[in-house]
């Protein structure tokens, strides 16, 4: 069975369990009707299942290359390139006044969980223009807005980001690219960035490079970071590229997936740049783009781990071991927590993205710390369930999948960095339990509280599950004011297994609401989430008070004997 898009399961989540009708209520979204949500979705389907989904074997297969110093796309590339960029789908949630559509973030997401379980390494490329939209939307100069954002919402050119260095990965404050005044208004930028999806390319006129770089008079650590806008051609004041910059591909990297997307190492030798937002203000600038990043590799997780479940669906339904092996109980255990996972991961996802346009639509700093709490939740726990349900895929596949022709193997391999980059899932637990957490867990309590009071108002109509849901959200507020006294050492100890517990409450608050909004299936499917997903969260729990003295005790450096 080929690549399905899950436009009707988003439309059933953004209906009933993260009602996007909220966001159109406010005004500020007042074009996202019905009948356009129903337009996009299924105009997006369309091209993934058409034009994108068949290209993602060849990615594989076919890697992108470095050929003397230029980047060539796996073959296919170009025209999937051409179908997102000429259908209008870079634009969705971009400024109007640009170009853009400005429709909701949510719906951006939506396309972004279908287009990566279509095809990943390709849908990387918009999804950075994506984020550079949104960055230079809220920092840049009017000048730079009007002579970048047309282009690159149209998809003409396409944008990156550069933090990471060789000896500066997660540490961003430790880099050591330069940026030199030159007097006129431009920079020279110096220094060599590594982990660059997309760096180069040949689908579009230009690349557009986010630079991080200190200016000469610049502190230490991230407070000295500017930003600067680098581009691979030199643009004249029409837009039309010009000469080359001073830039170069080093090398691609050798990984473990994602072949058909070009992680390059970049060298900048003087190369001319132009200051984004304020001097030494360049971390703040760039955590919108990163931000906006970690809740699409969130959804990059999903859209994968959907692909890989429509994978083993399909093939335990023709493999034949006296019978079709989806009559096998453990086959039928591994596609039901599969499937159960999927929903909840991309549940979450999407309320975030209804938090975030709320937010922005309303003002209400209720909505924006929901969003902000939910975002390295939607981050860590989507890309966890892309890496299980595809490992998970391999095993429904026995032997065969083990084997690459197969093609499960696939996508593994190829979502397995998600659960690293833009902030290893690590790091998202601990940013939900020290900085969204600086509200003494008020967002957390508030949304904890909001689950236990539908599961109160459900109790009459699904005693069981209800009751389920409202004692496993009483114990996580209860584990909640515990993180809360510890020390933050020890809250980030117990930093993963609190994200992890968070998670899977919450997922069972959406299956409870889906199992409200529909029918006979929906509850089929929320049983086996609070059955054989959510008692995990008891030990996680456990393991979230346990604190860190057990760690710090432990010597890796002498013989445990």
């Amino acid at each position: 069975m080929a690549y399905r898009a899950p436009a009707a399961e988003i439309r059933f989540i953004l209906d009933h369990v993260a009602p996007l009708a909220s966001v159109a209520a406010t005004g500020h979204f007042a074009d996202a009707t019905p009948e356009t949500v129903d337009t996009v979705l299924t105009g997006a389907a369309r091209l993934c299942d058409e034009v994108l989904a068949p290209l993602n074997r060849n990615g594989d297969t076919d890697p992108a290359r470095l050929e003397d110093g230029k980047v060539r796309a796996s073959t296919g590339f170009d025209a999937g390139y051409r179908a997102i960029a000429d259908g209008g789908w870079i634009a969705v949630s971009a400024p109007p006044e640009f170009g853009g559509m400005g429709l909701p973030q949510t719906l951006s997401v939506a396309l972004n969980d279908m287009m990566s379980g279509a095809c990943l390494a390709l849908q990387l490329n918009p999804l950075l223009t994506q984020g550079q939209i949104e960055a230079l939307e809220h920092h840049a100069d009017d000048a730079m807005r009007n002579l970048y954002l047309p282009k690159l919402i149209l998809g003409e050119w396409a944008g990156t980001m550069n933090l990471t260095e060789p000896q500066a990965g997660s540490d961003v404050g430790a880099l050591r690219t330069r940026a030199e005044p030159r007097g006129d208004g431009t920079y020279a930028i110096t220094g060599q960035k590594i982990f660059i999806s997309w760096g180069d390319g040949d689908l579009t006129g230009n690349i557009c490079h986010l630079v991080l770089a200190r200016l000469p008079d610049a502190v230490p650590g991230t407070k000295g970071i500017s930003l600067f806008m680098v581009p691979k051609y030199l643009p004249d004041d029409q837009g039309n590229p010009g000469p080359a910059n001073s830039l170069k591909v080093v090398s691609l990297e050798h990984k473990m997936g994602l072949h058909g997307s070009p992680t390059c190492a970049m060298a900048f030798e003087g190369a001319t740049g132009w200051m984004v937002g304020r001097p030494h203000k360049g971390m703040a600038a760039m955590f919108t783009m990163m931000n906006n990043a970690r809740l699409a590799v969130g959804v990059q997780g999903i859209g994968v781990a959907e692909a890989a479940f429509q994978k083993a669906l399909s093939y335990a339904q023709d493999r034949n071991q006296t019978g079709p092996i989806i009559r096998h109980p453990d086959v039928r255990r591994m596609l039901a927590t599969m499937k159960a996972e999927v929903f909840a991961a991309r549940s979450i996802a999407l309320a975030c993205a209804v938090a975030l346009d709320m937010g922005r639509a309303t003002g209400d700093p209720d909505w924006t710390a929901r969003a902000a709490l939910l975002t390295p939740i939607a981050k860590a726990y989507g890309t966890d369930v892309g890496c299980r349900v595809a490992d998970t895929g391999i095993q429904v596949h026995g032997g065969m999948g083990f084997i690459e022709e197969a093609g499960a193997a696939q996508f593994l391999r190829d979502v397995r960095v998600t659960a690293i980059y833009e902030g290893t899932n690590g790091i998202q637990a601990m940013d939900l339990v020290g900085r969204k957490m600086m509200d003494e867990g008020d967002a957390a309590l508030r949304l904890i509280e909001e689950i236990q009071d539908h599961a109160e108002a459900a109790r009459e109509r699904m005693p069981d599950l209800a009751g389920e849901v409202w004692s496993a959200a009483e114990a996580l507020r209860e584990a909640t004011e515990a993180l809360l006294a510890q020390a933050l050492d020890d809250r980030f100890a117990g930093a993963v297994p609190y994200l992890g517990a968070f998670a899977r409450v919450l997922g069972a608050h959406f299956h409870l609401r889906a199992a409200m909004a529909g029918g006979a299936a929906r509850t089929a499917l929320a049983r086996v989430h609070l059955r054989r997903i959510l008692p995990a969260f008891e030990p996680l729990l456990a393991e979230a008070r346990a604190g860190g003295s057990d760690l710090l005790a432990l010597a890796f450096d002498e013989a445990t004997s």
